[in-house]
């Protein structure tokens, strides 16, 4: 958990700052043509998927599920309807309006979806009571929440292995961006199900 959870920080750190100033100007990703509110979307989503993060961290923790049961209930909460579904609707709306390209903003949309379809089913699961699913879905709902920083971690070496390809910087961007979407998104949801399919330790062995 404490690994997870510094690189988690150290991502906030550098990436929710700007965005606290509310000024456009320091916005780290370019406005479309055509969509002004577009930053307004970005803040939103950046905000609500900041309660997202940190909300999944603390519900993924053990400790916290076995000992403080009530306290997981409430955060879960905060992070299905102040974090995830808000942040992932954000998503999905800039996503459509993507500064990256078609192929980076379709990946978008799909990785928002994935996002609230995997919370929802996993909300649902819970308030029937269905504890295994309930845990299955918030496995994927935990993975779509970190897809976000790990398409940045991916990014950089995106860039370097396709700069010989693209000379023009523009085509590099949308390039890089959609290869580093893909590997995050897919790395995400092959990770969730291994995951899920790996089968249980003994006891003695636990």
């Amino acid at each position: 958990m404490a690994p997870l959870a510094l690189v988690v920080a150290a991502f906030l750190a550098y990436s929710v700052p700007p965005y606290l100033t509310f000024d456009p100007a320091q916005s780290r990703v370019p406005a479309p043509a055509g969509f002004p509110a577009h930053y307004w979307f970005l803040v939103g989503h950046i905000l609500f998927g900041s309660v997202a993060i940190v909300g999944v961290i603390l519900q993924i923790w053990p400790w916290l599920r076995r000992t403080h049961p009530v306290i997981h209930r409430r955060i879960g909460r905060v992070y299905v309807f102040a974090g995830a579904i808000p942040s992932a609707l954000m998503a999905l709306t800039i996503g459509l309006f993507s500064p990256f390209g078609p192929a980076a903003g379709a990946l978008n949309v799909a990785g928002a979806l994935l996002w609230l379809g995997f919370t929802i089913a996993g909300w649902r699961a819970i308030r029937r009571r269905r504890y295994a699913d309930h845990r299955k879905w918030m496995v994927r709902s935990f993975a779509m929440t970190m897809n976000t920083l790990l398409s940045r971690v991916y990014a950089p070496l995106a860039f370097l292995g396709l700069g010989p390809w693209y000379p023009e910087k523009g085509a590099l961007i949308q390039a890089a961006s959609t290869l580093s979407g893909t590997m995050s998104l897919l790395t995400l949801l092959l990770l969730s199900q291994w995951w899920l399919d790996r089968r249980p330790k003994p006891a003695s062995a636990r």
